[in-house]
C-alpha cells in the first residue's frame, strides 16, 4: 500500500487477502451472511444464491449483466422483498422476513436506483426524517414540547453537519424536487446517514449523476469505509468499481458466479462469459465495450425491476 492509500483500504485489502475466490467464499469477519436464498417472479427465477458473506470494514461492489438479480438481491436483504426461501443474518441477528424499518434500525439502510427524496418536502425536512429516535413521533409526547424539543435540536446540528459534508447546505432550504439528479443522490446518501448506520447498501449510485458530481459522490463511499462504515453497491461503471472496490461479488441469472478483488475478478472466464456473451476474445476492461453493450440498457433493466418491486 502506499501512503496516500486511504485508512480503510489499508486494513480492509489485507483482511480479504487470504480469502479464497470462490463463490460463496467465506471472509474473516462477515457482517452479512446469507444462504440458499431465492426468489422467482412467476416461472423466473430472479435470484438463487447459495452463500454469500460480506466482509466487515470493506467497500464490496455487486456487478452483473442486466437481470441478473443485482436490485431483486438488495430488496429482499433489506426487507422490500419476500424470499421464496432462505435465511440471513446482519451482525449475527436473523434479519430473513424482518420488515424494512427493523432492517433500518439495526443498522442497515440502502438507498435506491431511483431516489426516494420526498420532493414537495425540503431538503432539511427530507433530513430529519431519516433520523432515529424521534420521541415527538408519540403523540403524547408531542403534546409536551419539553420532551422533544432537546432531540429535535440535536436532529438538526446531525442534519446540518451531514448537509455540509455532502454540500448541500446552501439546498436546505429548497425542495427536494428542485435538486439535479446527482444532488438527489446526494440527498438520499446523506439522509441514509442520519441513522448512523452500520452498513450502508448503495443501488447504482452513480446512475444518472452529473460526471461532475460524481468524483465528490466516490469520495463519500470511500469515506464511509474509512470511518469504519461497511458498503455494499451495485453499479455498472467498471471505473468506479475498480477504483474503490476492495471485493467484487459477480452474479449471472441470479447466482453468483465469481468473487475477488476487482484487479482480477474481471479476468475470470465466468466473469467474461456473463457480461460479453459471445464477445470472448475481448478484454472486459474495456471500458467503451461496456459502456456501447452494458450502459445503454441500463434504463431497461431499471425499468423491469421496478416493475417487479
Amino acid at each position: 500500500m502506499s501512503a496516500d492509500t486511504p485508512p480503510g483500504r489499508a486494513a480492509a485489502r489485507p483482511a480479504l487477502a487470504g480469502v479464497e475466490r470462490v463463490p460463496g467464499s467465506a471472509k474473516p469477519d462477515p457482517i452479512l451472511r446469507a444462504q440458499d436464498v431465492t426468489r422467482t417472479f412467476g416461472g423466473m427465477t430472479a435470484v438463487d444464491v447459495d452463500h454469500l458473506e460480506v466482509q466487515r470494514g470493506a467497500i464490496t461492489a455487486l456487478i452483473g449483466p442486466n437481470g441478473a438479480g443485482k436490485t431483486t438481491l438488495f430488496n429482499l436483504l433489506t426487507g422490500f422483498d419476500r424470499p421464496d426461501s432462505g435465511s440471513w443474518s446482519f451482525e449475527g441477528r436473523s434479519l430473513a422476513r424482518v420488515p424494512a424499518a427493523k432492517v433500518a434500525q439495526a443498522g442497515m439502510v440502502r438507498t435506491f436506483q431511483l431516489t426516494k427524496a420526498l420532493s414537495r418536502m425540503t431538503v432539511m425536512e427530507n433530513m430529519r426524517l431519516g433520523a432515529t429516535g424521534q420521541s415527538g413521533e408519540n403523540l403524547f409526547v408531542a403534546l409536551a414540547p419539553p420532551l422533544w424539543r432537546r432531540r429535535e435540536a440535536e436532529i438538526t446540528e446531525q442534519a446540518l453537519e451531514l448537509l455540509e459534508r455532502f454540500k448541500l447546505l446552501e439546498k436546505k432550504d429548497d425542495f427536494a424536487g428542485s435538486l439535479s439528479g446527482g444532488q438527489r443522490k446526494l440527498l438520499e446518501m446523506a439522509r441514509a446517514l442520519m441513522s448512523k448506520p452500520t452498513m450502508v447498501m448503495l443501488d447504482e449510485p452513480m446512475a444518472g449523476v452529473n460526471p461532475a458530481l460524481t468524483q465528490s459522490l466516490l469520495g463519500h463511499i470511500q469515506a464511509l469505509r474509512d470511518e469504519g462504515t461497511t458498503v455494499l453497491f451495485v453499479e455498472h461503471d467498471m471505473h468506479m468499481v475498480r477504483h474503490i472496490s476492495d471485493w467484487v461479488v459477480v452474479m449471472a441469472e441470479g447466482r453468483i458466479v465469481a468473487e475477488g478483488p476487482p484487479e482480477s475478478v474481471m479476468q475470470e472466464q465466468a466473469v467474461i462469459d456473463a457480461y460479453l456473451g459471445a464477445h470472448h476474445d475481448t478484454d472486459l476492461g474495456d471500458d467503451r465495450l461496456l459502456e456501447d453493450d452494458v450502459a445503454e440498457q441500463l434504463e431497461a433493466e431499471a425499468q423491469a425491476e421496478e416493475e417487479q418491486r
